[in-house]
């Protein structure tokens, strides 16, 4: 009897360490993301802003066709370099959650 109270103490204290680091790895890549997406909400900012102030100046329509188009371009460059790096993100947030638990099914399947 008390072998086995103390295999499900053991067992239990192992589950438990696995959930703290498991909450670890996922606070980190969610800060990471956080941070990510905080600056490029900053920048996509200043861009529009800087943009709009240049239009504000121009004289001809083509410049200001010519400064569209550039925002644009740069916009949508800005966007995908963007989602590219937050998919990688989450990705490496899903592979450093759940290895902690594939240790655990390892053990499991080993014994």
């Amino acid at each position: 009897m008390i072998q086995s109270f103390e295999d499900i103490q053991k067992f239990g204290k192992e589950n438990f360490d696995l959930a703290v680091k498991a909450f670890g790895a996922q606070q980190k890549g969610v800060q990471a993301i956080a941070t990510e997406v905080a600056d490029y909400s900053k920048k996509a900012i200043e861009a529009g802003s800087a943009t709009f102030e240049k239009l504000a100046g121009v004289k001809t329509l083509d410049k200001a066709l010519e400064i569209q188009s550039d925002y644009a371009k740069t916009a949508y460059e800005g966007y995908v370099a963007h989602a590219t790096k937050v998919g990688e993100l989450v990705s490496g947030l899903a592979k450093e959650a759940f290895k902690p638990f594939e240790t655990a099914v390892a053990k499991t399947q080993a014994k």
